[in-house]
């Protein structure tokens, strides 16, 4: 993993934003670390052990695979499976488009593995280190420094409650406590008016398509969350052109 920016060839974790990146996650590292743990447990009594280490590998989408996980231990066709995961991760078609500005002049295969380590809120701290969205030579190693530190914090829990999930007791609660991890994730997530009502909306719509089968209020919830935010994007750009 070369820098890849400005043709420098000084390998990231060589780089102070490398230390910087992985310093500024260390702080939202536990929260990660409660997802995955219980991600792990939730994978393997769903799928048993070998596809749960490879789900953990492949996938590495905890929202994705909490909400892929019901539909498959509950024998829902593969279309509504895929289905659901493609709306959960619709996010991430934002954050590439985001992210652009910073990456497109990287090599194809660099980019790719940008895409894999992906996470949300390594976006999160990414836009807050780099509010202007043109190139630097510090941005890729701060970049690897976050989701390091990130993709270590999940897949060490996750994995732990992969070996040891059959020896917990489903009435721990551990379902509870992934959604509790999860709110508390969100929580950093809602920064302004628009991600606040988007979260209600899709609140209201998850309670309200409850009575669906096999969890599509999750999709449904996704769909309403994602068209209440569009609709706010465009309002201050129609408000703008009516001022003009």
């Amino acid at each position: 993993m070369n820098q890849g920016s400005e043709g420098g060839t000084q390998p990231p974790w060589r780089h102070p934003a490398f230390r910087t990146g992985a310093r500024e996650m260390m702080v939202i590292a536990p929260g990660i670390a409660a997802w995955g743990l219980v991600t792990g447990v939730a994978m393997v009594k769903a799928l048993g052990m070998p596809l749960a280490v490879l789900m953990s590998l492949v996938v590495f989408a905890g929202s994705a695979q909490l909400a892929a996980l019901p539909l498959i231990a509950a024998g829902a066709p593969v279309w509504v499976v895929w289905a659901t995961a493609l709306c959960v991760n619709l996010r991430f078609v934002i954050f590439s488009a985001q992210w652009r500005p910073y990456f497109a002049h990287l090599p194809l295969g660099q980019r790719l593995r940008l895409g894999y380590f992906t996470a949300d809120l390594n976006y999160v701290l990414f836009m807050k280190r780099f509010p202007e969205p043109r190139p630097a030579p510090e941005q890729v190693p701060y970049f690897w420094g976050g989701v390091a530190l990130n993709w270590a914090s999940w897949q060490v829990p996750s994995f732990i409650g992969i070996f040891l999930g059959e020896r917990v007791p489903t009435h721990w609660g551990l379902g509870f406590a992934g959604t509790l991890a999860l709110l508390g994730l969100m929580n950093t997530l809602l920064s302004d008016r628009a991600t606040w009502v988007a979260a209600a909306v899709a609140g209201c719509a998850a309670v309200a398509a409850y009575a669906l089968p096999l969890r599509l209020n999750i999709v449904v919830a996704i769909a309403a969350a994602v068209a209440i935010g569009l609709l706010m994007e465009q309002f201050p750009r129609r408000s703008g052109q009516g001022k003009a």
